[in-house]
C-alpha cells in the first residue's frame, strides 16, 4: 500500500507590517473551493489575531503559537503543532505565517528535519514579503530583515505602487547588493499569483484532472474579481505536453534520465517553478520543482485522467519563469532533449510547448 502523500509546507515571513496576512488572503480565492489549507500563525503577545483567516472556508484549521518567536523560544513547539494540524484536519497544504522578527532559515531547517523523521511533511518554499515603503529603514536598523532576504526562495515586493520610481530602484539595488540571486516579483496591491507561491501537490493535481485549474495559475475561483494581466505580467508561463501520436499512451513512460539534467541545471533566478504529472515505470508521479529543489511523489491512482493527463499524454508540465525568459526557454524545451519516452525508437510522440502567459 502506497504511503500517503507528504503535506507541503509554505513559510510566509517578512518584517512587521510588510503585508504577510494580505498576501495569504489574496491566495485563498485563487484556490479551488475543495482545497484545504491549514494555518500555523506565530504572534508576539497573547492575543489571537487570525479572525480574518479563520473565517475563510478554505482554512481547514488554525493553530497559533503566541507570546514568543517561532524560530527561537517556540521552535520546539513547531513540529508538534504541524503534526497536530496534519492529524486533525488532513489539509492539502499548511501555511506558516511568522512573527515579523522570525528567521526563516531556522524554520526551514526544522520543517525539513520534521519531514525526514516523520515522512509526513515537506518544505515547499519560503516566501518573504518586503515592504517597499519601509525597506530602507529595515536595512539600516535590523539584521533580521537582511537575513530574511538571504534565506528565501521568493521575494514579494509589496506596497511598491506608491513609493515612486527612485525608491523602488533603491529597494531593487539593495536586494541586488545581497548577491543571492533570489527571484523577485511585485505584488499588485498585495496580490500574487498562487501558481508562483504554491507548488503542485497531490490535491491540486487531482483538481487539475477534474478541470479545476490545479496546474495553472489559479483555481476554481480564480477568474472572478481580479486582473490577470496586472499580476501575471511579472512572470512568463509555459505549458509543456509530451503525448503519443496514437490515441493512447498505454505502455509509454517518461525517460526520467532525460528529464534529470533539466531539474539539476535550471537556474533559479530564471525558472521559479516546474510542476508536472507524468507516467513512470512505477506509475503516475507528481514533479514539484521549486527554486532549485525538486520533489517526486508517487500517486496512488492509476487513472491519468484523474490528475489532468489525457489518454495520449505522457507528461503535462507547467513552467513558471522570470518575465521575458519564456521565449528563450520555450526554444530550449522544444528541442526535445529533456522530454522523451523510454525506448523512443519504438513509438512516435509529439512535444508541444506553448507560452500561455
Amino acid at each position: 500500500m502506497a504511503a500517503p502523500p507528504r503535506i507541503p509546507i509554505t513559510i510566509v515571513t517578512g518584517f512587521l507590517g510588510a503585508g504577510k496576512t494580505t498576501l495569504i488572503l489574496s491566495l485563498i480565492p485563487q484556490l479551488p473551493k475543495s482545497y484545504k489549507l491549514a494555518l500555523l500563525k506565530n504572534e508576539f503577545g497573547t492575543v489571537a489575531t487570525d479572525s480574518l483567516l479563520a473565517s475563510s472556508a478554505s482554512i481547514a484549521g488554525t493553530t497559533e503559537l503566541l507570546n514568543g518567536c517561532i524560530c527561537c523560544n517556540l521552535v520546539g513547539q513547531l513540529r508538534p503543532a504541524l503534526l497536530e494540524l496534519a492529524a486533525e484536519h488532513a489539509p492539502d497544504r499548511i501555511l506558516i505565517e511568522t512573527s515579523g522578527s522570525a528567521f526563516p532559515a531556522t524554520l526551514a531547517m526544522e520543517v525539513v528535519r520534521a519531514g525526514e523523521e516523520t515522512g509526513r511533511l515537506e518544505l515547499d518554499g519560503v516566501v518573504v514579503v518586503v515592504d517597499c515603503e519601509e525597506w530602507k529603514g529595515y536595512e539600516d536598523k535590523s539584521p533580521t530583515a537582511k537575513m530574511q532576504a538571504r534565506w528565501t526562495d521568493l521575494m514579494v515586493l509589496n506596497k511598491w505602487e506608491d513609493v515612486g520610481e527612485s525608491r523602488l530602484d533603491d529597494v531593487l539595488d539593495r536586494i541586488g547588493d545581497l548577491d543571492v540571486g533570489t527571484p523577485v516579483v511585485k505584488s499588485r496591491r498585495g496580490l500574487v499569483d498562487v501558481g508562483v507561491v504554491f507548488g503542485l501537490d497531490s490535491g491540486l493535481a487531482r483538481m487539475a484532472g477534474k478541470g479545476k485549474g490545479g496546474f495553472k495559475a489559479g483555481g476554481e475561483g480564480h477568474e472572478a474579481g481580479h486582473d490577470h494581466e496586472a499580476h501575471q505580467s511579472e512572470v512568463d508561463v509555459l505549458e509543456v505536453v509530451l503525448r503519443a501520436k496514437s490515441s493512447t499512451a498505454d505502455g509509454l513512460v517518461l525517460s526520467e534520465a532525460a528529464l534529470k539534467p533539466l531539474l539539476e541545471s535550471a537556474p533559479k533566478d530564471e525558472v521559479y517553478r516546474m510542476k508536472a504529472v507524468f507516467r513512470s515505470k512505477s506509475g503516475l508521479k507528481v514533479l514539484n520543482w521549486a527554486f532549485g529543489r525538486s520533489q517526486l511523489t508517487g500517486l496512488s491512482c492509476d487513472d491519468g485522467g484523474e490528475v489532468g493527463l489525457d489518454g495520449a499524454d505522457v507528461i503535462r508540465m507547467t513552467v513558471i519563469l522570470d518575465r521575458d525568459c519564456g521565449t528563450r526557454w520555450k526554444k530550449k524545451i522544444d528541442s526535445g532533449t529533456w522530454m522523451t519516452v523510454e525506448e523512443p525508437e519504438k513509438v512516435e510522440t509529439d512535444l508541444v510547448v506553448t507560452k500561455i502567459v
